[in-house]
Formats: C-alpha cells, structure tokens, sequence
C-alpha cells in the first residue's frame, strides 16, 4: 500500500477516535465502605459539584470505568458502568481489589454488652464488652447480603476477639441511649433490687430480631413430652411414638445433660470435663442419633435439654471454677451438688460446645438448657460464698448475658434455644435472688419455658387456697402476670411452658390432688385461658410411659385449633 493511499485511510480514523474521545477501561472492583453501603453521586459539568444520588451494597463487585475519572478536592470518583446507576460515580476509597479490605469502620462502640470470641471456630471467650466500650477495628470475618458485617476482630485495653455486628453501632451516644426509654425505662425502674441480685435496668433490652431457619421451622403450639436419658426410655424410642402419634403430641425434649447424668461421650466433654465424659455411656451416642432420627422420621420437632450451673462433675474437673466456700476456699454444696458459678466463662464455654456438638451429631432442632441460674435459697448466706465475680457483674446481667451468647452461637448451627425459668420469675416488683429477671431473658431467648409447678406455690398464693388442689385457677394467674412480664419487653420470646405431670409431693399436701388426665388438661387450659399459647412440657422426672399412657386423654386435646375457634365472633 503507498503512503498516500495509507493516510488517506488513517486519517479520518484518527479523526473520529479523537472526536470519540480514548476507548474506556472497564475494570471490575468490591465496594468497600463505612457501614452496610457505599454512597454514589451524580456529578453537575457546569458547576463541578457532587450530589449524592444512590448507594451500594457492600461486598458486591461493580464494573468501574478506570481511566475516566473526575477529581475534586484530591479525591478521585469513577463512574460506574451499570445500566442502573448510569452517570453516577463512586469514591476512589469505596473500591478495592482486594476482597480482605472491604470494611472502612476503624471503631465501633458496644450498644450492648458482648462476648469477645478468641476465634470463629470454637466458642472459646476471651472477654468482655461492656455496654458503651470504644472497639478498635482490626478485622472481621464475612460480609452478610446486606452488607453488614457478621462478626468484627476487636481489640480494647483490656481485650481482644470477635464480636458479632449486631452488638456494635457507630456512637457512644448511640450506645448509651436506651431503646424506647420513655416507654420501657419506667417499667425497669420501678423493679426492686430486694434481694441483691441485680438492677432490672442495668439488663440490655435492645431488640435484635428473633430468627426463623428455612429448614427448621418451630411449631406455632409445641405439644411436648419429656423423657429423661435412661436406655430403657431413650432406648425404647418405637413405645413413646407409638403414643404420641395417637395424640397431639408433636415435640419431644429428651435429656442430654442432667447433674451427674451425662447422656453421651461427647467430645465437649472429653475437653472441658473428663468426669462426665467417663460417667457417659458409652452407648449414648448410638441411642441419641437412633432416636433423635426415628422422631424426625416421623414428623416430631425434637429439643435436648442441658442442666447450665448444676455440675458437680464439672466442678470435680474445675475447682477453680466453682462457688466456693470463702473460709474454707473449697466448693460450696448446695442442695447435695456442687455448683459451678454462673459468673465463670469456662462453664459457659462447656455447655455451648456441649450444645452444638449434639446439635451437629443428632440433628436436636432447639436446645433447652436448665438451671440457668444461681443456686436459691442462698439470701442468708451470702456473706460466707465466693461467686469469683471476674467482670463485676450482677447476678442477672451474667445470665442474660449468658443466654446471650449461647443464643448467637447455637443460631450459628440453625437451631432454637429455650431457657427454663422458675415460676417464680412471673412475680411483679422485684428480680430474683438467683438471677433471673424474665423480661431480660425473654428479650435475647428464642422460649422462655416457665416451670410454675402447683406444687410449688404456698398456700393462699394468688389468693387461692391450697394452689396444688387447683390446677386452672393458679395456671391461670400465673399467665397473667407472664403477659405483663412479656410487655417489658419490645422483642419477648415464645412461652412454652412445664406443667406438672407428677403426683403432689407428700412434704406438700399427702392429700394433694393426683395430676392424672383431668387435671393436666386443667393446666394447660388455664394457660390458654391466660392467652400462653406456645404449647406446653410434661414434667414427668421418671418420664414413665405407662404413667403417661394414663395420662394420654389430656395430650389428645389441639388446645390451639379451640383457642382459635374461641376468638373468632
């Protein structure tokens, strides 16, 4: 080709390229930011100014014109080459190739307090973070769809870990402003402190949302028989569903840990209590994954239920970790057990892992811990006992805060968690000398099972006389006062709730009434009555079939379908 024939050709390219301005680079790139999403803006030629105009999830990738930016104030913004936001641009700090980078936040502050977590793997604690406490950001583990952050890598003065978003906000004012104080502050404020356990306004009653998993749906009404681990109950599996399935039973809560009665050799306890690990059958783990599937087989919703701080294998293993007697220094031995203090993170740790273990092995749908307390009875000698207080909690804040974190791991593994609670827990004005204050339990657990055994309440409680001789009557003040409980809560948990399933005890009444069919039934709808419609849970310590066969008439009542029939007008 000559030259001239050559230019003539080039020319008019060149030409239209330059009239076209240079050919676009279009990279893509994560969008980082200060918070759940990045800012886009559109910009004005004329005026050379920005505008806010839209946003971006963090965590996504976008396609950015590379070699088109604009510059204001030494800050570069590229546009974003996406049919949605055409024209709009992004700071050069929201963009990033490197998919470790995507959190701008370098301090948070704690809007609730929270247990750090040494590592995402296990549940092992490595402190606390106190309500209103400055965070260092120094990492974190996964951005969620939202573009939230699942858990940051903190570190304070005193501390470092993980701790899951939800906890963190970006002020201290923030942090220390109470939800709705007007409406919830006077409810908390008027609530005595008598028996030292704590102010009920010093508990968190932020509301983070209750979940719900997909493949794991919880019954509306849980329809619960209780059977304790004995291979001759757990055992004979095929006897309990037979019965079941000619009622409305539709739940089973089966023992995993009871004081001195380890279900299983799980490896929780092989690391954090060789005791209950050797005193576990050895057959255990057979039993628990043949039944557990037998039920699920056959459509039931299965809980296992833990005892938390009665242990006295736990406290063989760990001294260190028990209440303990302050003249002697040796473990305190309430009520023939041995306690380990509610305050100490080491027990925590053993029934989480404890929990999750049985929850991956056996597929338990929720897990129902128990004694989920101090011990009671305890006002008079307190003065003599040494709980090892390390963070300088009161005996309520320690066991919200426990289910707290118990609740957050154990939703890691897709499952519910209800707490037991004594009926006591229903009384207005006052918290409990043993730590449990319902609304503060009721906002972070998933059920609050409430144990108000007739048997229980003294005579002339509620006006009643003889309680244990009237089984609707005193279920039904009882509920009463659990719905005003709920109320001091925005964010109140399910109510399933223990009824009694078991002759009135001798010491009480040797003419007490016998909890057969009839009077079951009477419990349960004087639960109902009181608008507690989550179901209920036999407590029938021996979990004896042949008991509960007699007792089959109440379980064959779907006392939710007639609650229902009876509102409608």
């Amino acid at each position: 080709m000559n030259m001239k024939r050559q230019s003539r050709i080039l020319l008019p390219l060149l030409l239209c390229l330059s009239a076209c301005g240079s050919k676009e680079d279009i990279q893509s790139r994560y969008i980082a930011a200060e918070g759940c999403h990045s800012p886009l803006y559109s910009y004005n030629k004329e005026s050379r100014e920005l505008s806010l105009a839209d946003s971006l999830v963090r965590g996504g990738r976008e396609n950015i014109a590379i070699n088109k930016a604009i510059k204001i104030d030494d800050t570069k913004y590229y546009p974003i080459r996406n049919k949605k936001y055409k024209n709009l641009y992004i700071s050069e700090k929201n963009i990033t190739t490197d998919s470790c980078t995507l959190v701008l936040e370098s301090r948070l502050w704690a809007r609730s307090a929270a247990s750090l977590i040494s590592d995402t793997l296990s549940s092992s604690i490595s402190g606390l973070l106190k309500r209103g406490d400055e965070a260092k950001i120094t990492g974190y583990d996964r951005i969620l769809p939202d573009g939230s952050v699942k858990r940051y890598l903190v570190s304070t003065s005193k501390s470092k870990g993980y701790v899951y978003g939800k906890y963190l906000c970006a002020s201290k004012e923030e942090a220390l402003t109470n939800y709705k104080a007007e409406v919830y502050d006077p409810l908390h404020a008027k609530v005595k402190n008598r028996f030292g356990s704590g102010k009920a306004s010093d508990c968190d009653f932020y509301p983070y949302p209750k979940p719900k998993f997909k493949n794991n749906p919880m019954p509306e009404a849980c329809y619960s028989l209780y059977i304790n681990f004995s291979p001759s109950n757990i055992g004979n599996i095929e006897n309990y569903i037979a019965l079941a399935k000619q009622s409305k039973i539709n739940t089973f809560v089966i023992d995993i840990k009871d004081n001195e009665c380890p279900g299983f050799k799980a490896d929780a306890m092989r690391r954090h209590s060789p005791t209950n690990y050797a005193k576990a059958s050895s057959k255990g783990e057979n039993l628990y994954r043949k039944a557990v599937q037998r039920l699920h087989e056959e459509g039931f919703y299965v809980v296992g239920r833990i005892t938390c701080f009665k242990d006295s294998y736990f406290v063989k293993d760990h001294p260190e970790s028990a209440i303990t007697d302050k003249e002697s220094g040796l473990p305190f031995k309430h009520n023939k057990s041995y306690w380990p203090s509610a305050y100490d993170r080491k027990v925590w740790q053993f029934n989480v892992e404890l929990a999750k273990e049985a929850v991956e092995k056996f597929g338990f749908n929720e897990i129902n811990f128990d004694y989920v307390r101090f011990p009671d009875r305890m006002t008079s000698i307190e003065n003599k006992i040494n709980y090892h207080n390390r963070y300088s909690e009161s005996k309520i804040q320690a066991i919200q805060r426990f289910v707290a974190y118990a609740c957050d791991e154990i939703h890691e593994k897709g499952a519910y968690v209800s707490i037991d609670v004594f009926g006591e827990c229903a009384n207005p004005g006052y918290t409990t000398a043993y730590g449990q204050y319902w609304p503060a339990l009721s906002n972070v657990a998933d059920v609050m099972c409430g144990m108000p055994y007739p048997d229980h309440f003294p005579d002339g409680f509620y006006g009643i006389s003889k309680p244990w001789n009237h089984p609707y009557e005193l279920l039904y003040q009882w509920g009463l006062r659990v719905q005003e409980r709920q109320k001091a809560t925005a964010n109140p948990a399910a109510v399933r709730t223990w009824v009694q399933a078991y002759h009135v005890m001798k010491h009480v009444d040797p003419n007490g009434i016998d909890y057969d069919a009839p009077n079951i039934e009477k419990e349960i709808r004087g639960l109902y009555a009181a608008d507690l419609t989550g179901g209920y849970i036999t407590w029938l310590s021996s979990s004896n079939i042949n008991r509960y066969r007699e007792q089959l008439p109440a379980f064959c009542i779907d006392y939710l379908a007639e609650y229902r029939k009876a509102q409608k007008p």
